[in-house]
């Protein structure tokens, strides 16, 4: 099961990495609207991504080893466990990553900016 606690920070961190922000730049001062931005992506910074993939894998792992143990015995539950657990990881931190995303969309239109996508 190691390798996966190995892939836990891989996903957080691509998960982070996708919060690209498309605005209407009409009229806009992008030097004003890079201030804001990092402004706004410091309140989506208290969502705790690290948090969100650990408690995905964590719940993946013990629903796939219980059905693992159920169906197919001991290494069947390691199997389906650890394959679980990077699926509920990488669930967790996509939901995390969506999340600050939203927050960060939701700052830049509370300061006047048309949010394209």
């Amino acid at each position: 099961m190691k390798p996966i606690l190995l892939l836990l920070p891989v996903i957080a961190l691509s998960a982070c990495a996708s919060q690209k922000i498309i605005i209407d730049k009409q009229g806009v001062d992008l030097t004003k609207y890079e201030q804001d931005l990092a402004e706004c992506r410091q309140y989506a910074d208290e969502v705790d991504t690290a948090s969100e993939t650990a408690k995905g894998a964590l719940g993946g792992a013990v629903i796939g080893g219980a059905v693992g143990a159920i169906l197919g015995g001991s290494r069947s539950a390691e199997r389906l466990g650890g394959v679980a657990a990077v699926t509920g990881a990488a669930g967790g931190g996509t939901s995390a990553s969506k999340e600050k995303s939203q927050i960060t969309k939701n700052c830049l239109r509370g300061r006047g900016y048309r949010i394209l996508n």
